[in-house]
Parts: structure tokens; C-alpha cells; sequence
């Protein structure tokens, strides 16, 4: 692996760092999907709906205190507004969301840049050794078979070296991508249900 490493050339540092910023992106973007995002919103929002039902307003907000998750934070940014109406519920909604989003989709934009980058790392050393290859052709003033394979061999070990770290990067960002987005569709349906539940009640009660 070291001798494949460095027959690569300068350019394998470049990819090194590509592969390194990668994977410390995708294993804390791991520890937020398994533990941060762990609790199921379609659980959890039939069980919040029926402990304010039964409890109030107040204990609802409490079930979202006791549970470390995104979507309990921006259910309970609308609890908090409750005695206040539906339409100020939505707009705390809207702000905690956006915050939570951003959380959620930190170093995702980094993640697919990385993927691009990758392959444009591999190609210029694939320029770089075949530009080196000629230049040795040039200097010998002859075309000898080991000076001009080692100038290939760089050319193609960078090519597969961008090529190796881009196409996992690209596969897992996808995946990440689609998990999130599906936490966030399961979040705006819960924001949904809450604010037609509190409508719902606040209509009986009045």
C-alpha cells in the first residue's frame, strides 16, 4: 500500500486529504443518523398528541424534553407558543425547523464537493504523470520502455486512486441524503398533525 502510495506522486496527498476530511464527515454524520435521529416520528407524534390530550400542554412539553431528538425540539418550540394560537405554533415551527435543518444537513454540501473533487484530483495526476513520462522520453532523447511505464504507472494509479475514494463518498452521500430527507418529511408531517390537533382543541374549548 505505501509503495502503491507513493509511486502515485504529490497528487496522492491531495486525495489522501480528500479521503480523510471524507470519512470523519460520514462517521459523524453516522452518529447523528443512529443516535440523534433514533427515536421513529411516526411513534412519536400519536404519543405526544395523546399526552396532551390526557395531561396538557405542559406535559407534552416535558415527553419532548425527556426525548433527544430533532423533531421533539421543533414540536416543543410549538408547544411553548400554544396558549398564543396556531398561526404563532406554525411560525416557531418554522424557525426551529430551519435550525434543525441545518444541523441535520451539516457537511452534506462538503461531502458531495469531496466527491467532485476526488476524480479532478485523479485526472490531474494522470496529466501530471504523463506530462513527466514525456519529459523523460525528451531528456533521453529516446523512448525507453521503463522510464515511460513509470510515467504511466503514476498517471493510472492516481486516476484510480480519485476514482476509489469518490465512488464510496458518492454512494454513502446519496444514502445519507435520502435518510435525512425522509426524517424531514416524517418532521413537517408531524408538525402537521400537531397544529391540527391543537386547532382541533383549541376550537372545543372555546
Amino acid at each position: 500500500m505505501i509503495d502503491w502510495f507513493s509511486k502515485g506522486g504529490m497528487t496522492m496527498w491531495f486525495l489522501l486529504a480528500c479521503a480523510v476530511l471524507g470519512l470523519a464527515i460520514i462517521l459523524e454524520r453516522l452518529y447523528t443518523i443512529l443516535f440523534r435521529m433514533r427515536v421513529n416520528v411516526k411513534k412519536f407524534t400519536p404519543q405526544l398528541i395523546e399526552t396532551i390530550d390526557k395531561d396538557g400542554v405542559k406535559a407534552g412539553m416535558e415527553l419532548c424534553d425527556k426525548t433527544p431528538s430533532p423533531v421533539a425540539k421543533v414540536l416543543r418550540s410549538a408547544l411553548e407558543k400554544a396558549d398564543r394560537g396556531t398561526e404563532v405554533m406554525e411560525d416557531a415551527i418554522v424557525r426551529s425547523g430551519a435550525s434543525e435543518l441545518a444541523f441535520l444537513d451539516r457537511g452534506m454540501a462538503l461531502l458531495a464537493g469531496l466527491t467532485t473533487v476526488a476524480p479532478f484530483f485523479g485526472f490531474l495526476g494522470t496529466v501530471t504523470g504523463m506530462i513527466g513520462a514525456f519529459q523523460a522520453v525528451a531528456a533521453l532523447g529516446e523512448v525507453e520502455p521503463t522510464v515511460v511505464a513509470s510515467g504511466i504507472s503514476e498517471a493510472l494509479i492516481t486516476t484510480q486512486a480519485g476514482l476509489i475514494i469518490a465512488a464510496p463518498l458518492a454512494i454513502i452521500h446519496i444514502l445519507l441524503s435520502s435518510r435525512v430527507n425522509g426524517y424531514l418529511r416524517d418532521m413537517e408531517t408531524a408538525s402537521t398533525e400537531l397544529l391540527e390537533f391543537m386547532a382541533t382543541k383549541q376550537v372545543c374549548t372555546t
